[in-house]
């Protein structure tokens, strides 16, 4: 691993060309070594239309950072029966530039421009087996129902 990683607008570029052709429409660029790294620290390329099932991470707890660097977003935290509890857009340009989102809330983010780019901060080790819990009152990723449920988050004042 390098001692210093710079964020370009070509590594953001070639990011967002990868994402646009990645099946998820979106792609992470890790700069911490490996799963069992702390924090975990990347770039995350979305393009409009990506679906992240919300989500939370409760055990173990973990809270997230994000700070938007190109586009906007909008994050979606809900209660338990997923009722949307807050929205936040955020955006490059401001004024909401990033969030931090306690460990164990349900979460979800809708991007709102063509795409986004976001630094995103969490603790580590990643394990795939406890990373996150997934909404059982969402769609999953790839349910044909996904769609219309990311629209529906996008469409709300």
């Amino acid at each position: 691993m390098a001692d210093v990683q710079l964020i370009t607008t070509d590594l953001i570029e070639a990011l967002r060309v990868r994402a646009a052709a990645a099946p998820r429409l979106r792609i992470n660029h890790n700069f911490h070594s490996g799963p069992a790294d702390n924090p975990h620290r990347f770039l995350n390329v979305m393009m409009r239309g990506t679906y992240v099932q919300p989500h939370r991470h409760k055990i173990p707890a973990k809270a997230e950072s994000w700070v938007l660097m190109n586009g906007s977003v909008r994050l979606f935290t809900f209660d338990e029966q997923g009722v949307v509890a807050g929205s936040w857009l955020l955006s490059a340009e401001g004024p909401g530039r990033g969030i931090d989102v306690a460990p164990g809330l349900w979460h979800t983010v809708c991007v709102a421009s063509d795409w986004a780019a976001v630094y995103e901060v969490k603790p580590g080790p990643w394990d795939p087996a406890t990373d996150k819990e997934f909404a059982p009152w969402a769609p999953a990723e790839g349910d044909p129902g996904a769609v219309n449920y990311l629209e529906s988050l996008l469409s709300l004042p």
